[in-house]
């Protein structure tokens, strides 16, 4: 279910679930660019990105066998189990369900995806229905968690079928309507028989279209229990949660024991007065977004590349065919020097265009250019506008400065200019949410070191060599912690070469000697930095983050639900 989903006559009950609980936009990514209902779920049971091996996109729900006492078996649990545990992320499907298991509690699975996320290690749940309507109130109350497949929108995509290309067909304006009332239907449905003080956790768990997209993600009751967004610590941006914070926030929740397995944080609450009809505009601007910018991310950079190369191309062949002709050749370096500044200053553009809410033009993508452009001409005339316009570097020292300006003061402030930018990242992808990504890091780091480099000439032309010394310490400090801090660019990897990189600089600037040996030895400084950061800040909060200290007894909780709707 989307975000675009849901509105007030269509989806009432989801509505209301929205109006009284804490809300966000879910990232659903998992092994896979498009994340199936089954993939979904495991990822559930995991609390670490899983997934089906044989599904796809497009996948059904597999069905489950029924076991003794009314329990069932999710098919293929084994050969999921070993698949899991060699990929990449080492995922333990069962983790959930073993750590209710372990905690003294059953499991309650209402339709055959459910199974694959409350399965234990065996791959079974101790109580099982097919749908909502076949579960009783005392069946609700048997068990402390239940988990509640809701698929009416994934169905819809499926019924619509695909293209001779094999490419998806999306379904109708009315088709998804109907579909989503239906959905709705049945979250009515168990909202209405689940005992009170049920805690409801509930999830759009899968994309059902050609194209990812963000999800619904709600909480209500226990922790949860006024309206305002959701947020986690593995995303720090308010309204924005991932798949596997669900993992943990049912532990959490249920007062089970957190797994380092597990790699999701627990959603909090953070209270907000915004009406619920903003709230949801807000979430639904989120995927709109994303969509923006993953339609146009990669023609970005082929663009970028190539206009510069004809650009440059184009002057070295008129400087070729000027001869000697001062005049002529005057003015076409100094149309390529405003062209150079102007490519210099895209960077810094593409993330200053967070600023402005281009994905609520009619056209995106084409505010989307404009707003970029619009701040590279800016940033531009900026450059060239001041006394300094005449200097051969000057300019160039400006472009750079505010790069490393804007990228260092926006991961300081909790990284809102990198989310759905073009040279940042996307919640789409979901391989960061915070900090500098790699893109950024490249340009955070360049940025800084030329700034520092372009700054020592001014000392080194009166032989003030102790003061360019000082420049490149004072900016080199500065960046280093700006990148590797946790709070701010927690970017522990790009230490590694900043440090070094800075060394060197100073190095030149003293007119010393480069050695290997001296390059070694500042790798291994880096390195220490980095390690000490890692252990004496970022490990010790760990705990904390995951909750686990303080925790009350597992029957001193009340049990938590979720639903999970496997749509577009």
């Amino acid at each position: 279910m989307l975000w675009s989903d849901v509105d007030e006559e269509n989806t009432p009950a989801l509505w209301s679930l929205a109006e009284d609980g804490s809300d966000a936009a879910l990232s659903v990514r998992t092994t896979r660019r498009l994340t199936c209902p089954t993939d979904g779920w495991l990822t559930v049971s995991a609390g670490q990105r899983a997934r089906l091996r044989t599904g796809t996109a497009r996948c059904p729900t597999a069905p489950v066998t029924s076991g003794a006492g009314g329990g069932a078996v999710a098919p293929g649990w084994p050969a999921i189990k070993k698949d899991n545990a060699a990929t990449g992320y080492h995922a333990k499907v069962g983790l959930l369900g073993d750590a209710v298991r372990a905690s003294g509690g059953c499991t309650l699975a209402v339709g055959p995806g459910a199974v694959f996320g409350l399965a234990d290690g065996n791959g079974r749940v101790d109580r099982y229905a097919a749908s909502p309507g076949e579960v009783g109130a005392d069946d609700w109350a048997a068990c402390p968690v239940a988990a509640v497949s809701v698929d009416d929108v994934f169905r819809a995509s499926v019924d619509a079928g695909v293209d001779a290309d094999g490419e998806q067909i999306e379904p109708g304006a009315a088709e998804r309507d109907a579909a989503a009332a239906a959905a709705d239907r049945r979250v009515g449905q168990v909202l209405a028989n689940v005992p009170d003080g049920t805690t409801v956790l509930l999830a759009g768990l899968a994309d059902a279209s050609a194209d990812p997209h963000l999800h619904v993600a709600i909480a209500k009751g226990g922790a949860f229990d006024s309206p305002g967004y959701l947020t986690s610590t593995a995303t720090r941006q308010q309204g924005l949660v991932t798949l596997t914070d669900l993992t943990a926030t049912a532990l959490e929740v249920l007062g089970a024991e957190q797994s380092d397995d597990a790699v999701g944080s627990a959603w909090t609450a953070e209270a907000s007065e915004d009406p619920v009809a903003d709230r949801v505009e807000a979430l639904d601007d989120d995927d709109v977004a994303a969509q923006g910018i993953s339609a146009v991310q990669t023609s970005f950079y082929w663009v970028l590349f190539a206009a510069q190369l004809v650009a440059y191309g184009a002057a070295a062949l008129a400087l070729r065919r000027t001869g000697r002709d001062r005049r002529s050749r005057s003015r076409i370096l100094g149309g390529t020097r405003v062209i150079a500044l102007f490519g210099g200053a895209i960077p810094a553009a593409t993330f200053l265009t967070g600023l402005l809410p281009w994905w609520r033009a009619s056209n995106p993508t084409v505010m989307l250019v404009v707003t970029v452009l619009g701040f590279g001409a800016l940033l531009t005339g900026l450059a060239l506008a001041g006394p300094w316009r005449r200097s051969v570097f000057l300019p160039g020292l400006v472009i750079t400065a505010v790069t490393a300006l804007v990228l260092a003061l926006d991961v300081m402030t909790g990284s809102n200019l990198q989310l759905n930018t073009l040279m940042g990242y996307t919640a789409l992808v979901a391989g960061r949410f915070y900090g500098f990504g790699n893109q950024a890091f490249a340009l955070f780091a360049v940025a800084a070191i030329l700034t520092a480099a372009w700054l020592t000439e001014f000392p080194l032309r009166r032989e003030r060599k102790a003061v360019a010394v000082g420049i490149v310490a004072v900016i080199g400090v500065a960046a280093v912690a700006v990148d590797g801090l946790p709070a701010w660019g927690s970017d522990f990897g790009g230490v590694l070469a900043m440090v070094p990189a800075f060394a060197m600089l100073g190095m030149l600037v003293t007119g010393r000697r480069v050695s290997p040996v001296k390059l070694g030895l500042f790798c291994v400084a880096g390195a220490r930095w980095c390690w000490a950061s890692r252990t004496g800040t970022r490990r010790a909060p760990i705990r904390r983050i995951w909750g686990v200290s303080g925790r009350t007894s597992w029957r001193a909780r009340r049990g938590a639900w979720w639903s999970a709707s496997s749509t577009r």
